[in-house]
């Protein structure tokens, strides 16, 4: 697992009161470590999109079953033991802006 994979997993609501088993992108995999940080990612297709959404168009390279939003500004630090499996991988060209978006979002 590397950076740019989808993966299904619960992700945690934002008020911690549940969770969700969805798709997210992996942004950070520690190769020696417990943990992974990942990105949501929403089958919702917002008409309002926010600054650090990105639309993915669902191809069978990525996996996903629909069209989905990338949500930047949702972002988990979560154990990769709960990872339920991948089902694809980002294309390249999306990737970029993901990590375009990553530099605006922290301001680097």
């Amino acid at each position: 697992m590397s950076k740019g994979t989808i993966i299904l997993t619960p992700f945690p609501f934002t008020d911690l009161s549940g969770n969700k088993v969805r798709p997210a992108l992996v942004l950070y995999n520690q190769k020696n470590g417990d943990d992974c940080i990942v990105a949501f990612i929403s089958s919702v297709q917002d008409k309002k999109l926010g600054v650090c959404d990105i639309l993915v168009t669902s191809t069978q390279l990525n996996g996903l079953k629909i069209n989905s939003t990338i949500k930047i500004s949702k972002i988990a630090t979560l154990q990769k033991r709960i990872i339920l499996g991948e089902i694809g991988k980002l294309e390249s060209s999306i990737m970029t802006e993901v990590n375009n978006a990553l530099k605006n979002i922290f301001n680097l």
